[in-house]
């Protein structure tokens, strides 16, 4: 669990990743000294797991998104084990939960057309073994996409 202070330097570092430690020690109101070891340590747990640049995907040519549905014919690890190494191999797919209901996961897949998203379901999600069923769902417009945890701080 994290205190109020990490919490601050958590939600700091979400907004901007890039903020010097001076600064980001300024903004929690704590000693530089105080605040790197405080960060030190929040990577050294795992709390922090790394840092990078949130990126357009319009703008880096990346004009289509789906999220996509998979059921798979059946839940021996003979059948989930090969579909989940395949899909962390797969760039086009940004997140894969494992989930209930009547989806056994949900991708967040992009492409850079549609000839792409039509060329990554044929090429992959079709030829793998023990997929039952695959259901995509074209993003139309992105109301919400966020990144930063809630913590309040």
């Amino acid at each position: 669990m994290i205190d109020a202070r990490d919490a601050k330097i958590i939600s700091e570092l979400q907004a901007d990743g890039r903020l010097t430690n001076q600064l980001l020690a300024e903004r929690v109101g704590m000693s530089a000294s105080a605040c790197w070891r405080r960060v030190k340590s929040l990577e050294a747990s795992g709390i922090i797991r790394g840092y990078a640049a949130l990126v357009d995907r319009r703008k880096a040519g990346f004009s289509i998104s789906a999220i996509v549905h998979v059921l798979l014919a059946r839940h021996e690890s003979m059948d989930v084990e090969p579909f989940e190494e395949r899909i962390k191999r797969q760039p086009e797919v940004l997140e894969c939960f494992a989930t209930s209901g009547e989806a056994d996961y949900h991708l967040h897949v992009v492409a850079s057309d549609i000839d792409a998203y039509h060329r990554f379901l044929n090429s992959v999600m079709f030829k793998m073994q023990g997929i039952a069923h695959v259901r995509s769902h074209i993003v139309l417009k992105e109301i919400k996409a966020e990144v930063a945890l809630p913590l309040g701080g």
